[in-house]
């Protein structure tokens, strides 16, 4: 599993002068991309999505999927999580299909379960509103105050976590840090959002759910799906790298979330919360 989270292509590397008027070198040589297979999650054998993931801690990403979708209440629910043997290339397992067993009593209806292709950009679909989700949302979101100076230190701890993104500059990470800035887990992945439902995932089965005294810290964009599942987690803050849009800065709000765009350095922009 190791060796798929990147490939190693031949590319044609150019470079051109300071004007940009021509071409001053040309070069072939290896270079290392992110790894992007399909994983196709199945529920006591009914297809429920098939999202583009890099490939590694794929139980934690199903864990973290399936809860912030609300089909699962704890990680008990589940009975067991393992890859399918009869999904094969040339003859061997692709590791490309997970089976999810729900436990007898597990309250979630298979009717319940709606078919969903993603891909590596969509984040999940289905959560129509604001209202929506509140109605969803598990834990009311405690009131806590941004500390400018740890802020300051996220951006730097996360991308420390970030192997893969050293190998390859093209792939998102997603980590829980406590308030006072020490990573709990780090996890990277083509997509952002699958990057935060391996973190959900890892402190669902690790028990460390609801997150109220973590922040959620991601390495692109605040989008709506990155709140929804900050908030289905509990988590109390959110801090992101680039910009946050606008139906992400209302429902961090709505929630009552601290929601923190553009923290790079020295600066950031906060858009929900106060400081402390």
């Amino acid at each position: 599993m190791a060796g798929r989270t990147t490939s190693k292509f031949a590319v044609t590397k150019v470079r051109l002068n300071e004007e940009r008027t021509q071409v001053t070198q040309v070069d072939t040589r290896a270079d290392t991309v992110a790894g992007e297979e399909p994983l196709e999650i199945r529920v006591d054998g009914q297809t429920l999505t098939t999202t583009m993931r890099t490939p590694g801690h794929d139980v934690e990403l199903a864990h973290g999927f399936l809860y912030s979708e609300v089909h699962i209440q704890a990680a008990r629910d589940i009975e067991s999580a393992k890859y399918c043997e009869g999904t094969t290339r040339d003859g061997v397992n692709t590791y490309n299909l997970l089976d999810i067993e729900m436990r007898d009593d597990n309250v979630i209806s298979l009717k319940e379960l709606r078919l969903t292709l993603t891909n590596s950009a969509c984040g999940v679909c289905g959560t129509s509103s604001i209202e929506e989700l509140a109605k969803k949302t598990r834990y009311p979101i405690p009131h806590v105050p941004v500390d400018p100076l740890v802020i300051a230190q996220l951006p730097d701890r996360l991308r420390e976590g970030q192997k893969q993104f050293r190998k390859t500059g093209g792939i998102h990470a997603a980590g829980a840090f406590t308030l006072g800035g020490e990573p709990i887990v780090i996890r990277e992945d083509v997509g952002r959002h699958n990057a935060a439902d391996k973190v959900i995932g890892h402190l669902l089965m690790e028990g460390l759910l609801p997150a109220s005294d973590l922040i959620l810290v991601m390495s692109s964009r605040a989008s709506f799906e990155l709140v929804q599942k900050a908030a289905m987690a509990g988590f109390c803050q959110l801090v992101a790298v680039s910009a946050a849009s606008s139906l992400a800065v209302d429902t961090a709000r709505k929630t009552g979330m601290a929601l923190v765009g553009f923290a790079r350095g020295d600066r950031f922009n906060l858009y929900s919360g106060d400081l402390k």
